[in-house]
């Protein structure tokens, strides 16, 4: 198992390590065969600066490794968004406030980060520059999920201690699951999003992956500056739910054992947990009936684009953004109405619980050659993609926050745990999340 930012940076503050030691294995991970098609750019001659500054290891990230995703604008580079239809785009002039808050707080940024072409898709292929391999997976290569794709695959091989990435329906949370590390997507007011390129600016959420909770939690913080309010509440102090509606349909053989497995390992420690119908979510899909908030919001960003440039786009993603184009204003208007009723009828069905578990994702991660590009392939890839963002897509539109966690054995393909909750939930669901990780940690 890797060693976790906190953990390092401890080891740099007691003198049992140096920065720039750290780098020089940082970069070599990138440089490995582990992180073919990760990184877009690579920004070892800064990374290697940051480390080597005065006084680097008392900021908050130590002059550690960071890798930001490609929507992020970093002054003075191109924001291409994992597509070739921005190469010309002019660079940006100042950093977007993520990277601002983590550089201030002493990341050194390793590189930028590959991902699904302009963050629509949970399954992580790109046609245009390669599609990083899961970093868990030896019989075959296998997808690394995505948007956030590169984020994931460059924490979860030493590349980087957190990996700066979106979340608009499962971006960061879905590569966790299939990587097996951490994902955390906060209540999406929590971070601001200005110089994010944006694929809905509805449910866009800045967030991050890393290896552990401990680690998430103070990404978050620097990130959201704000302090999570930790708890010394045991488990059992907390009430959890179960949904069943759908979240537990179609599990794959690997999944639901870990599922069973976790269940059973919390309930034996003392958790509360209750099974409860949820049956609002089967709502959703009538709901966003029409496109949804991501169709619509993309295409009004993409319209001018796709006239002059729809060659140049992933076809499987301009055809999802081309959806928009037939919503019409009034279906706009409705579809917000209809979230906001929705948001208050799940509310009320999910009082008196303080989070909710259930499997990240119903499956492990297929081979790319199952999905890689190709009009073949596009009825198995669209199946995949759906699957992949069922159970998180609802916390998105929950305006709610979720970790995802690793809770396989050491033998199985990971398989992710979420705990969720509503809007501002975040604190309880860190707390919560911090103490499962520690219980499974100890199987």
């Amino acid at each position: 198992m890797l060693p976790d930012l906190l953990t390092t940076r401890h080891l740099l503050r007691t003198g049992q390590t140096h920065p720039q030691a750290e780098i020089e294995r940082a970069i070599e991970a990138a440089q490995s065969a582990s992180c073919q098609h990760v990184f877009l750019d690579r920004m070892f001659g800064e990374a290697r600066a940051v480390a080597g500054s005065p006084d680097i290891r008392e900021k908050p990230l130590a002059g550690l490794a960071v890798s930001i995703k490609d929507l992020f604008d970093v002054a003075g580079q191109t924001t291409s968004a994992g597509s070739i239809a921005l190469r010309d785009a002019p660079p940006a002039r100042r950093d977007s406030v993520a990277v601002d808050r983590l550089r201030r707080a002493g990341a050194a940024f390793i590189g930028r980060t590959n991902m699904v072409e302009f963050a629509f898709s949970g399954v992580g292929v790109n046609p245009h520059f390669g599609t990083p391999a899961n970093a868990c997976a030896s019989d075959v290569a296998r997808i690394p999920g995505g948007s956030s794709s590169g984020a994931a695959i460059s924490v979860a091989t030493g590349a980087a201690f957190a990996g700066l990435g979106s979340d608009t329906g499962g971006s960061i949370r879905i590569p966790a699951a299939l990587n097996g590390i951490v994902g955390f997507k906060n209540t999406a007011r929590l971070v601001p999003t200005d110089g994010a390129l944006p694929l809905s600016t509805t449910l866009d959420t800045v967030c991050a992956l890393t290896r552990s909770v401990q680690d998430t939690v103070l990404v978050h913080e620097l990130l959201a500056r704000r302090r999570v309010t930790r708890s010394p509440a045991p488990l059992s102090a907390y009430r959890l739910g179960v949904a069943s509606t759908l979240m537990l349909d179609g599990l794959d053989p690997t999944v639901s054992r870990a599922w069973q497995r976790t269940l059973t390992t919390l309930r034996n420690a003392g958790a509360r947990i209750d099974e409860l119908a949820l049956s609002e979510i089967n709502d959703l899909q009538q709901i966003q009936a029409t496109g949804g908030f991501s169709a619509a919001e993309s295409y009004a960003w993409h319209h001018h684009l796709l006239e002059h440039k729809t060659q140049l786009y992933d076809p499987r993603v301009a055809a999802r953004i081309q959806r928009g184009a037939t919503m019409s204003a009034c279906d706009y208007i409705e579809l917000q109405g209809a979230r906001n009723r929705w948001i208050k009828r799940m509310d009320a069905a999910m009082r008196g619980f303080d989070a909710f578990l259930s499997p990240t994702v119903p499956m492990v991660a297929p081979p790319i050659a199952d999905v890689a590009p190709g009009p073949e392939r596009d009825d198995a890839f669209f199946r995949v993609n759906a699957l992949l963002l069922r159970n998180t897509s609802v916390i998105n539109m929950l305006d709610g926050c979720a970790v995802s966690l690793p809770c396989h054995a050491p033998d199985e393909l990971p398989v992710g745990l979420m705990v969720w909750a509503g809007a501002m939930g975040d604190d309880p669901v860190l707390n919560i999340a911090l103490q499962i990780e520690t219980l499974l940690q100890k199987q």
